[in-house]
């Protein structure tokens, strides 16, 4: 809820924020820049590398690569809304950023964070369909069903993009233009309002939790079967390899969502700004860098591709 509660308030009709970001001296800032360079650098190599080789590797073309390289878009595309304009602002004195460009960004990142968790779902019905109903997975994954599949993330992570940008940004803001973030966002945006937000926070988070817990359920039951469905399995190789992919995309969900989680689905669960940061920093940021590690690059078939890229390479 706002401080101001319901006291009529002159309201300044605000054209640009400033993002306060992380607070310390230069050289804070400095260490921040070149750490935050550095993750960043590394997660649009590793997910660009996903995303290229997915694509030119002929032997990748299924739908669990399919996913995984949509995965890696999304990935690269919330962390690129974010971190160029992160970085300027640890170098610069002034950070603003427009009103238009504050709506842009919460936009385009909630858009990109939403439909990861979608995808995530999806990626974990893929995998219970192979492994337990193998029989009917050519027909059952058809390539245009994947792609109404990927769609339909899209979709539903664009639609929740809309509600939570227009509920954000219809409040009205006091004079005060200063957002105690590194990027926009719903908790430190809130506490700008002038009205009462109890209705907006109540509708916000109560669609986060039910995107969150409806998509867990799917990953919970998927793989509820697919494990039961190993552990009956007699070859020991069979279920090693298994269980090794599976882990890895288990790990992948369970990093994405407990942060999102604290973040998002529990109003007050963040007991302060600065902590807020530091899960946002390590959602936008550390699981891009290590999703393409987690999921695919320690996947003996990317190995293989990477190989075989290399050699066509080398041969011309």
């Amino acid at each position: 809820m706002s401080p101001y509660g319901n006291r009529t308030l002159s309201v300044v009709p605000l054209q640009k924020f400033v993002l306060d970001g992380f607070g310390g001296g230069p050289h804070t800032q400095a260490l921040l820049f070149a750490l935050f360079l550095a993750l960043y650098v590394v997660a649009v190599l590793g997910n660009l590398t996903m995303m290229v080789v997915i694509t030119l590797d002929a032997h990748l073309h299924s739908p669990m690569y399919f996913f995984l390289k949509n995965l890696s878009f999304l990935d690269l595309g919330y962390s690129s809304v974010i971190y160029p304009k992160a970085l300027f602002d640890l170098m610069s004195s002034t950070k603003l950023i427009t009103f238009a460009g504050c709506a842009t960004q919460f936009f385009f990142f909630s858009t990109m964070i939403t439909t990861e968790g979608f995808l995530l779902a999806v990626m974990a019905y893929d995998c219970f369909v192979a492994i337990c109903s193998p029989l009917h997975y050519p027909i059952s994954m058809h390539p245009s069903v994947c792609a109404r599949l990927v769609l339909g993330a899209y979709c539903g992570g664009c639609l929740n993009s809309i509600l939570e940008t227009s509920f954000t940004f219809s409040l009205p803001f006091c004079s005060s233009n200063h957002i105690d973030h590194f990027l926009c966002d719903v908790p430190p945006l809130l506490k700008l309002a002038c009205a009462d937000t109890t209705i907006s926070e109540l509708v916000m988070f109560g669609i986060c939790g039910l995107i969150i817990v409806g998509t867990i359920l799917v990953v919970l039951v998927s793989y509820g079967y697919v494990t039961v469905t190993i552990l009956r399995m007699r070859s020991e190789g069979g279920r090693h390899k298994l269980f090794s992919t599976c882990g890895s995309h288990m790990t992948a969900v369970s990093l994405f969502y407990g942060t999102v989680f604290v973040m998002y689905a529990q109003p007050g669960a963040v007991a302060s700004m600065e902590q807020g940061k530091v899960v946002s920093v390590f959602y936008t940021l550390v699981i891009p860098m290590l999703s393409p590690l987690i999921n695919s690059l320690r996947n003996k078939d990317v190995q293989d591709a990477l190989r075989r890229l290399g050699q066509r390479h080398s041969a011309t």
